[in-house]
């Protein structure tokens, strides 16, 4: 008779060892005052493997600007999506952040057996999900993730820097630092701010 233990294991081996393709899932830009909310989704290829990959917050961005074009390079296939400000605003920054990792995981060319996502909540998908807390830092799938989706974002801010410079976009990328709060009183809010956030709502009081 099995112990109870080496069914737990047989059970945890059912889960994460499900034939098929695995997509790993993750996001960038849940905390800043102004820009969308970005996901990706990642299907690597086994035959072909990157080296290096970890969690985007603890590489640096020349690393991660190189992983990003390998990742590219070298997955089976990846999506990037987003949702807007005005989702942001709309539904909340927890279910527009949901909404763009479903957007990810649609818009991936292959359709993956299971999805891995970061965190501990689960977009609506139509395939077999698990949420991985710190999954960036132990699935390599989500770890791509996290790198396409932070550099993706990253970029955008930016493009913003270019044609708002005063609010210095290119160094805090949106987040509410001394500088950014500052830049706000002095300047007002952009279109691209999140009215819903509250630093951004006294300002437009």
């Amino acid at each position: 008779m099995r112990s109870k233990k080496f069914l737990r294991a047989e059970q945890a081996a059912l889960i994460w060892d499900a034939p098929g393709l695995i997509a790993g899932v993750d996001e960038a830009g849940r905390g800043p005052l102004a820009g969308p909310v970005v996901a990706a989704a990642v299907i690597l290829d086994d035959l072909n493997p990157i080296a290096g990959l970890a969690d985007s917050k603890k590489l640096t961005a020349l690393k991660r600007e190189r992983l990003y074009d390998e990742i590219r390079a070298k997955a089976l296939c990846c999506s990037i999506a987003e949702a807007t400000v005005e989702e942001i605003d709309e539904l909340n920054i927890l279910q527009a952040t949901m909404l763009a990792m479903r957007r990810a995981v649609e818009g991936l060319r292959l359709k993956p057996t299971k999805v891995l996502v970061d965190g501990n909540r689960l977009p609506v998908l139509d395939v077999l999900a698990e949420a991985i807390v710190k999954g960036d830092s132990k699935v390599q799938a989500i770890s791509a993730a996290s790198i396409l989706a932070k550099v993706h974002r990253d970029r955008w801010c930016q493009e913003l820097h270019v044609q708002y410079p005063q609010y210095g976009f290119d160094g805090h990328k949106g987040y509410g630092t001394a500088a950014h709060l500052q830049a706000l009183q002095e300047h007002g809010a952009t279109p691209w701010h999140r009215k819903s956030f509250s630093p951004v709502a006294e300002v437009l009081k």
